[in-house]
């Protein structure tokens, strides 16, 4: 096989194997591919399997004519693809080896040869010319083993990329590139993500033509597709939308939830859902799925006090190739005394960035009405963004989506000519940047729009994301007409005189009211800003991170009545009065929920 004028194709095929590595199905076989480079001086990029020694060096035979090689390049010492090193030698004993120091380390386990005076020992950017060809090494430790290096060819503008960019499957099997590669690529890479990431960075500053890997076929066309795939499984970012459901099942109970949970999700409108049973389906396959999909539901059994043996290797595997940036639900099942769900959840508890479902499905050995009813609930919760997204469905008119705004959370302060005062807003936002022109919204019910509207003059303070929930009972659950809410604090002035907060703030700037616009409920105070300062490198407070991490979860167990959504408040009774207004938040019964 040609890949250019001077390029050669000399790998084989591996139609005999069934397990890659001993665990991955690979009905379509495996190549193991190898290159010559014929210039001045001749290039051999690494060997093949030892199952394929003769039919390797007769393709290097023919390709040669007559001639010697000058240099064997290692990129990758698995023994896939360095097996036939010391063959190779024999036949060619005059031939210099190029490879990374930690390669010749294990060259020497693997062969016990002695290079002395017969290598080059390759640095990370160093050169090698051929004549025509000018090769480049590029280390990349650890994508997958510790020795690797890929190879530029800036004459031919072609990178041999190691293992990277490979795929399951002989080169004489027709099948779809992205599948089999992503499985290849979860299964044996996918544990190294961070540095694919660096090695992608390195080969972005490349001129690249053709990408030649060491399983599968040559990249000659619609690099970026191949490229942006590897981008985003590196970074472990959804690749599509869609539900995997993994479950093992003894005497079929969980198997029914399943297949429960699969009919409505394919009913609510999800786009893709795939179900693998874990006993008897290609293990790497579910895994491959789990990664490329956003969503993943857990379902199996209490087994000895753990879980079945199944379920136990797949979360295993997930947590090893670092699983991560998914939604994640459990499904568990249990005759006296269920433990699923508990050790699913610390099996994962290594896994980052993972959200899991508010609603769990719990069997007590058999599916009943209540197991139907947390099915619909799940069912619900996963497809809420997927309904959302269809036109016919979608509710059109759901105003909770003003609480999804990018909001931060800021202490504004003022003083009144008599006490310095404070209170919590989430609507600050800058206009221009020449002049600086920042606009803030007070409710006019809040006494500190009277304030400003008298004085002119306010501080924005920027919460830092360490702010504990005492800064909003201080400043946004009192009223600063009858209170004092900078009593006993230690006091910070800035140069309009007002205060400035002490501690979680990341920044705060003084403004100066340029004009102000009635907007019905609220005031828009528009403001030039006179004095700004940084106080430290902490995120800034979002009012989503406040939702989630610092406002107390209200204490509701046991108890029959309504929640107030904005601060926790529990006002029990079987109904809500119309004109209540919550103590704590001072929020009306618009922002109370039942209790459920």
């Amino acid at each position: 096989m040609k890949i250019t004028d001077t390029i050669k194709y000399v790998g084989v095929n591996d139609h005999r194997i069934d397990l890659f590595e001993g665990q991955y199905k690979v009905p379509g076989g495996m190549s193991y591919n190898s290159y010559v480079i014929l210039d001045e001086k001749i290039a051999v990029m690494d060997t093949v399997d030892a199952d394929f020694t003769h039919q390797w060096l007769d393709n290097i035979q023919q390709v040669l004519d007559g001639r010697k090689p000058d240099y064997l390049i290692v990129q990758h010492m698995e023994p896939d693809h360095a097996a036939n090193i010391a063959n190779f030698l024999k036949v060619y004993p005059d031939t210099t080896v190029v490879a990374t120091g930690k390669a010749f380390g294990m060259i020497r386990n693997f062969f016990e040869l002695d290079l002395e005076g017969k290598k080059i020992e390759a640095e990370n950017g160093s050169t090698l010319s051929l004549g025509y060809h000018q090769l480049t090494f590029v280390f990349a430790p650890m994508v997958h083993w510790p020795e690797v290096m890929v190879t530029y060819d800036s004459t031919e503008k072609v990178l041999f990329s190691a293992d990277g960019f490979g795929k399951f499957g002989a080169l004489d099997v027709e099948e779809p590139w992205d599948d089999e590669a992503r499985r290849y690529f979860i299964g044996i890479v996918g544990k190294y993500g961070a540095q694919v990431q660096k090695l992608l960075k390195a080969a972005a500053t490349l001129d690249i033509q053709k990408i030649c890997p060491l399983h599968g076929p040559v990249l000659t066309e619609d690099l970026g597709h191949y490229i942006g795939l590897y981008d985003t499984w590196s970074s472990y970012t959804p690749e599509d939308d869609g539900i995997v459901i993994a479950y093992t099942s003894v005497y079929g109970h969980t198997r029914m939830a399943v297949s429960l949970l699969a009919e409505k999700l394919k009913a609510k409108g999800c786009p893709r859902v795939l179900v693998y049973d874990l006993a008897r389906d290609d293990m790497s396959q579910a895994l491959s799925d789990a990664f490329r999909y956003s969503k993943l539901i857990l379902a199996t059994t209490t087994y000895n006090a753990g879980i079945y043996p199944f379920m136990n290797d797949f979360i295993t595997r997930l947590v090893e190739h670092n699983y991560q940036n998914r939604t994640v639900g459990l499904i568990e099942n249990g005759s006296w005394a269920p433990l699923a769900a508990k050790i699913m959840k610390e099996m994962m508890s290594k896994c980052k960035k993972i959200d899991w479902l508010k609603n769990s499905v719990h069997i007590w050995s058999a599916v009943k009405e209540e197991n139907r009813k947390q099915i619909d609930d799940m069912t619900d919760e996963l497809c809420k963004e997927y309904i959302a997204k269809d036109d016919t469905l979608a509710n059109k008119n759901d105003m909770t989506a003003l609480f999804r705004i990018g909001y931060g959370l800021y202490v504004v302060t003022s003083n009144d000519g008599r006490k310095d005062n404070g209170l919590i807003v989430n609507t600050v936002t800058q206009l221009t940047d020449n002049p600086y022109r920042v606009a803030v919204n007070i409710n006019k019910a809040n006494y500190s729009h009277h304030v400003i509207r008298q004085t002119g003059v306010l501080n924005v303070n920027c919460l830092s994301v360490d702010a504990p929930f005492s800064v909003f009972q201080q400043f946004g659950f009192q009223s600063g007409r009858t209170v004092d809410k900078f009593a006993g604090q230690k006091i910070n002035r800035s140069g309009n005189g007002l205060v400035f907060l002490d501690k979680y703030i990341n920044a705060f700037m003084s403004l100066k009211v340029e004009q102000y616009v009635d907007l019905d409920t609220h005031g828009m105070f528009i403001c030039s800003v006179t004095e700004a300062r940084v106080m430290s490198d902490q995120d800034t407070m979002t009012y989503t991170y406040y939702q989630q991490n610092v406002k107390p979860k209200p204490e509701t167990e046991g108890k029959k009545g309504f929640v107030c959504k904005v601060c926790g408040y529990v006002y029990e009774g079987d109904e809500l009065p119309e004109d209540i207004i919550c103590p704590l938040c001072k929020h009306g019964a618009v922002d109370f929920e039942p209790i459920q």
